[in-house]
């Protein structure tokens, strides 16, 4: 039997609205018989349809989509056995550009000039009658802030911090919420508050302010549809009220929340609201990210005292907020909770690594039993502490805050120790995964570092489905990469600006973001619209890296780049040197190894999208870089000339910088590092991801494999065995005591433990261990290669792709190997065997 497994449009299933005049369908399908493939799909909308044997970014090309109207779009597949199957999709359009009939409103009487503090937060108010009985509701809301909405005191939205980051002198979000049944005959009441959040407020870890504006605006409308035909649109403006003495006192990203449930809004002093005349002028598009949302939920493992205060420990570092539901309170009484990641030797939570954030809340009590939660900040924590109440009188639960991404893939194998850091790696992705891929979620940073997620990228795609969530994130890369062809080092800069000349600067391995996120997107998407996008981007920038390896050079000397270290970040918090600057030191290695792997990977995608030209110029770029860094960096025997470090091995072995007897030389050199120290780790961000790979894919497996199962510091194993949840920004973050032996590095003790980048190893998990790797984008075809080692008995595990999911299990017995193979309709999977035979296995359910 055929089925369509899954149908999408703009890569939702449901709930799926857009202002895209051109809209893109997708779709995979699922047969009980082997070998099956697509014949033909028609896929129709309104009075347009198209026959194609697409399955991926169809895009609709008929009549212009209207505003604010819903279609269904029905999809009728046929296979290569004669058999047929059909489909429907219901999506909505948003304002399609049309103009708001909403304004901005605000407080036109406040204002706030201090520095490093975020703005009150301000609510707004309007009643309404409605006379006729609704057909339908829709609010239209979005800020310059973050908001909540309420419609008579019922919570419209199960989004956080809403309407998004994002770049947003150039792009903000709004949203659109079906609120029929919110609305009664009669009177209504509609408030909504309004935070600084990361627009207004404090951001950065120098804490600045009013980035984007000078204080927060609020616009809505609200747009009712009467059963007798007539329809009404009520948007914000100055007939709405607006105070600044609500309940929420408080809202900053870092320091928390401070709420007194005392407050109502008879108590409050409310003003006419005034036409805020905002200075940005961005395209407001409906939400086309991933907004965040609650997730799982966890109960505390243990309460302990220490003096005065609660401790609870989770047992799960992880990005979110506190649940307090009160059972036996005071009026007026006050219960505040701290948060922190680690504890002190004494049984205190550890704050001094939070820097300048509070991470606390504040909760003044009502009279009776009630539930707080906060609504404008989030925390990085596993422990909290909690004083004002007794333990018997609350009950407390962790929730975790994440963008809505779904599941994609699944890894575990015979060592739980690998498990575990599947889970870590996970964990870790999670928490950073807030609206923008950050770089850690509980000091005074959470900040979209782009070196993070260039490493992490190809992991990200196994385990989770990405494709909105990283498209936002580059769309405003694109929006701020500089003239010069540089990329700021943070996405969105929102006030930052490191190195000091970041506008014109380009930055190895961190703006080689822009074209390694387009690029792990693509292979595992198959989507060209990802490339196409991107391109001019891609190529503005490696033309910036060339630029600057060139300055004032000659001969092949225009191939290494060598400007100043400062300006880099080099072998970002490598193990085997204990300083910054000396991470930094190693920055002409990595930056010429960085713009010889984004101009073979831009030489790739120019051949992708059809354009010889640049394919031919670019690839002679990376030829020339590559050679360029085997002539001055390495001796007669490709060994590293003066001291040697894993990193500067590393890179040009898994690049493909080398012809096969110097990879032989170089993977001979890296093997004799790792087996002195001990199968250590010792490389920073640029190396991690790829160590293993250049190991295991050049002789030295074993090594590999004794490399990622070592439990000695440094190693992923090590933070596993000393009780890590998620993966460390630095491998010594912890001795085995459980104390942080970081000392004067020139980083100000810089340490988080929810810090993803290193858990880049994840993609070796996928692609070695459980064996699963496109051959090619979107896994149309793909290979299925495990590495054969004592050390690992079985391994089982799923991508999800295009086409549907690969699902491969496999376990070694005394008599040999024994596979269980998925193989999704429509695609095709080259499985090696220990002896090095390929057998091609079409769609079906196959045991080897």
């Amino acid at each position: 039997m055929l089925t369509i497994d899954r149908f999408t449009c703009e890569e939702l299933e449901e709930n799926i609205v857009t202002d895209n005049n051109n809209p893109r369908f997708s779709f995979a399908i699922k047969s009980d018989q082997n070998a099956t493939y697509l014949k033909n799909a028609k896929l129709t909308v309104g009075d347009w349809s198209i026959t194609t044997d697409k399955q991926i970014g169809i895009e609709y090309k008929g009549k212009a989509l209207e505003p604010f109207r819903s279609y269904k779009a029905v999809l009728v597949v046929t296979d290569n056995h004669g058999e047929s199957a059909q489909a429907e999709l219901i999506f909505e359009t948003g304002r399609m550009d049309t103009e708001w009939n909403g304004k901005f409103i605000t407080d036109g009487s406040y204002v706030f000039k201090d520095k490093k503090v975020s703005p009150v937060p301000m609510t707004f108010k309007k009643d309404i009658d409605i006379k006729r009985k609704v057909k339908s509701a829709k609010l239209l809301s979005t800020a310059i802030g973050m908001y909540t909405a309420f419609i008579n005191d019922n919570r419209v939205k199960d989004d956080y911090f809403a309407p998004g980051f994002t770049s947003y002198k150039t792009n903000l979000q709004y949203q659109i919420y079906d609120v029929t049944s919110m609305l009664r005959q009669g009177s209504n009441h509609i408030t909504a508050t309004v935070s600084g959040g990361w627009a207004v407020g404090s951001f950065i870890y120098s804490r600045v302010n009013r980035v984007t504006a000078d204080r927060q605006a609020l616009m809505m409308e609200l747009l009712i549809e009467y059963e007798d035909g007539k329809s009404e649109v009520i948007g914000t403006d100055k007939s709405w009220m607006v105070s600044i003495d609500g309940p929420v006192k408080e809202a900053d990203i870092y320091d928390g929340e401070v709420y007194d449930a005392t407050t109502d809004e008879s108590s409050m002093t409310w003003r006419f609201s005034e036409i805020e005349n905002v200075k940005i002028h961005p395209r407001i598009t409906a939400t086309y990210g991933s907004l965040v949302k609650r997730h799982e939920s966890f109960k505390p493992l243990s309460i302990t005292k220490n003096g005065n205060l609660s401790i609870y420990d989770f047992g799960q570092n992880m990005a979110g907020i506190i649940e307090l539901n009160i059972k036996k309170v005071n009026k007026g009484q006050k219960i505040v909770v701290k948060h922190a990641e680690i504890l002190n030797e004494d049984g205190s939570l550890n704050t001094d690594f939070l820097r300048s954030a509070k991470a606390r809340l504040e909760y003044t009590c009502r009279e009776g039993s009630q539930t707080y939660a906060p609504n404008y900040t989030y925390m990085g924590f596993r422990y909290i502490s909690i004083e004002g109440i007794e333990d018997s009188d609350v009950e407390v639960r962790a929730i975790a805050l994440y963008s809505d991404i779904k599941d994609n893939g699944s890894f575990e194998c015979s060592n739980e120790k690998l498990n575990k850091l599947q889970s870590n790696i996970r964990w870790g992705a999670k928490s950073n995964f807030v609206e923008i891929p950050t770089d850690c979620p509980q000091r005074d940073e959470r900040m979209g570092w782009t070196g993070d997620i260039a490493v992490f990228a190809p992991t990200a795609v196994y385990n989770f489905k990405m494709t909105r969530f990283l498209s936002k994130w580059l769309c405003d890369m694109r929006a701020e990469q500089r003239k010069t062809g540089g990329i700021p080092n943070t996405i969105p800069s929102q006030g930052f600006g490191f190195p000091v000349t970041m506008p014109v600067m380009a930055v190895d391995f961190w703006g080689d973001a822009s074209v390694l996120v387009p690029w792990a997107l693509y292979l595992s998407t198959g989507d060209k619209k990802i490339l196409t996008d991107n391109y001019e981007m891609m190529k503005k920038y490696v033309n910036a890296c060339k630029g600057w390896a060139g300055l004032l050079s000659f001969g092949q000397n225009r191939y290494i780049w060598n400007t100043p270290s400062v300006f880099h970040f080099g072998d970002w918090v490598a193990p085997d040197v204990p300083k910054m600057s000396q991470w930094q030191g190693r920055s002409k290695w990595t930056a010429t190894a960085s713009l010889a792997h984004t101009s073979s990977l831009l030489s790739k995608i120019a051949g992708e999208l059809g354009n010889s030209e640049d394919k031919e110029y670019y690839d002679k770029m990376s030829k020339a870089t590559s050679k360029a860094y085997r002539a001055r960096f390495m001796d007669d025997n490709a060994h590293l000339k003066g001291k040697e470090f894993q990193t500067g091995y590393v890179l040009p072995i898994y690049f493909d910088m080398l012809d096969e007897k110097d990879k032989k030389g170089a993977a001979k050199a890296l093997s004799d590092m790792v087996r002195g120290g001990n199968y250590c780790i010792g490389t920073g961000f640029p190396g991690t991801p790829y160590i293993l790979f250049a190991l295991s894919d050049n002789g030295y497996e074993d090594d590999a494999i004794r490399m990622l199962l070592n439990e000695k510091c440094p190693s992923w194993l090590y933070e596993v065995k000393t009780g890590a949840t998620t993966i460390w920004e630095r491998w010594d973050g912890l001795d085995e005591n459980g104390n942080c032996p970081i000392g004067d590095d020139g980083t100000d003790k810089m340490i988080s433990y929810n810090h993803y980048a290193s858990g880049a190893v994840g993609d070796f998990l996928y692609r070695r261990i459980l064996g699963i790797e496109p051959l090619e984008p979107g896994y149309k075809r793909f290979k299925i290669s495990p590495l054969y080692t004592d050390s690992i008995t079985y391994a089982k595990g799923s991508v999800g792709t295009p086409y549907g999911d690969i699902k491969v299990s496999w376990e070694d017995k005394e008599d040999g190997r024994r596979m269980k193979i998925s193989v999704p309709a429509c695609t095709k999977a080259e499985v090696t065997l220990k002896n090095g035979e390929i057998r091609v296995l079409e769609s079906g359910e196959h045991l080897l």
